[in-house]
């Protein structure tokens, strides 16, 4: 079913709270994976969900990844504390540009750390649009070396979201169960379609609901579609 790879996702800055509450009842109606939105809506998002079976996410150090280590760890015990059940970590892209992948791997491991005291999943945003292939090749080998488990494409932020030939070069480098969420400008059944059978374990998207929909309706015709 379409609906247990979606993260539906709003992560405007105008997002009220009312908007919340539609995401979330969306995800609940519609049995998604997970409703992904800013900090501040965690608490608002776990009552909401409370017993649905869709799972709290947020972003941490959301949209540029420029936070200080920190900083982001901070940010991540507090959305963990609020009920936060899985956190998309954007990496450092200034310090991926200047190098200094021990940056990375701290943040990263500083993140994982926090699995000690809390039940949760982590997802490693690299941002492919912005990555050389040698830059993704090495961000692949260190998630892949943490204790995250998905490395995800993108914020949604950049000038694209994910490309098929992203997946294939995570799919190549990347250690066995490493799991893959792709997303940005996924707003096309179709194309989640085809991330999925690329090999996507996640897709998110702030157009979840309005894909779900069109497969259900389409559902007789694509009977058999990628195993779905």
């Amino acid at each position: 079913m379409l609906a247990s790879y979606m993260d539906s996702t709003h992560l405007k800055a105008e997002a009220t709270a009312e908007d919340i509450r539609k995401l979330c009842e969306e995800a609940a109606t519609l049995h998604m994976a997970a409703v992904c939105v800013n900090p501040y809506r965690v608490p608002q998002a776990g009552v909401l969900l409370k017993g649905s079976g869709v799972k709290v996410c947020t972003v941490i150090g959301f949209p540029l990844g420029a936070l200080t280590v920190a900083g982001k760890r901070q940010e991540a015990c507090q959305a963990l504390k609020q009920g936060a059940q899985e956190l998309d970590l954007v990496v450092n892209i200034g310090a991926v540009k200047d190098g200094n992948y021990a940056l990375v791997e701290e943040e990263i491991e500083q993140l994982a750390g926090l699995k000690g005291a809390f039940s949760f999943q982590l997802k490693v945003i690299v941002e492919t649009a912005l990555l050389k292939p040698e830059e993704l090749v090495k961000l692949v080998s260190i998630v892949s070396g943490s204790a995250a488990e998905y490395i995800k494409t993108s914020t949604g932020m950049a000038a694209r979201g994910a490309s098929l030939e992203d997946l294939e070069v995570i799919k190549q480098y990347r250690r066995p169960g490493l799991k893959i969420k792709a997303s940005g400008g996924v707003r096309e059944l179709d194309w989640a379609l085809s991330l999925i059978a690329a090999g996507a374990d996640r897709i998110g998207s702030s157009h979840a609901g309005a894909l779900v929909k069109e497969y259900l309706s389409r559902r007789e015709s694509l009977a058999g579609y990628f195993n779905l």
